[in-house]
């Protein structure tokens, strides 16, 4: 484990008593643990605003099995990108809606790509991309 640093942190009495309450609706134990995790957070949004970075993230999409070709389209697309998807798994909601999570590893540009295209298909009634790191700047 990294060597562990102490400093000190002025703050307005009523951020403070908010980001209290923050601590306490999200299971932190102190300050100090929530501090870092929203840290590493904004450390992962600005790597996410570089070109050219290599990520890791999830792309989970909601769509209507029976919708004509959608299953096809979903298919197809990510069979064209297979060299940034490292999984994928699919489940059944109910009879009519699937939800699929699909593990992404690589280029910024080629996940965003991957995911305006599975989300812009006929029958997608939901997309969205849960963004990461691959934890080696963090």
């Amino acid at each position: 484990m990294e060597e562990i640093k102490r400093f000190g942190v002025s703050i307005e009495s009523g951020l403070l008593e908010k980001f209290d309450r923050y601590i306490n609706s999200n299971n932190y134990r102190n300050r100090s643990e929530a501090l870092r995790d929203l840290i590493r957070k904004e450390l992962v949004h600005d790597q996410w605003t570089k070109t050219g970075e290599e990520v890791a993230g999830a792309i989970v999409i909601v769509y209507d099995h029976h919708s004509h070709d959608v299953v096809g389209r979903l298919l197809e697309i990510q069979h064209d990108c297979s060299s940034i998807i490292i999984s994928s798994q699919h489940i059944h909601l109910d009879h009519k809606n699937c939800l699929e999570i699909i593990v992404v590893k690589g280029k910024i540009d080629r996940i965003d790509e991957l995911a305006s295209k599975l989300k812009s298909i006929k029958g997608v009634k939901h997309a969205t991309l849960s963004r990461s790191t691959l934890g080696k700047n963090i």
